[in-house]
């Protein structure tokens, strides 16, 4: 009763291809493939940038408050 059977998961199947036709899931997959490529693509540029910088750097540089200079 806890477990699916080869007959459920070939409705499932059946379903699944009723839905999105036989030429949809390989697109969809590829789309999905894109999208991961391009995630670590973009953090892989988030971590160095063209000056060679990583971002804790620029980050302290940030937080640091600028000095201020008195004249005496």
């Amino acid at each position: 009763m806890g477990s699916f059977s080869i007959w459920h998961w070939l409705i499932v199947l059946a379903v699944v291809l009723l839905l999105f036709g036989r030429g949809k899931i390989p697109e969809l997959m590829g789309d999905v493939a894109k999208g991961i490529k391009n995630f670590k693509q973009g953090m892989n540029d988030d971590e160095t940038k063209d000056d060679g910088k990583t971002i804790e750097n620029d980050a302290e540089e940030v937080a640091r408050p600028a000095k201020k200079t008195t004249k005496s």
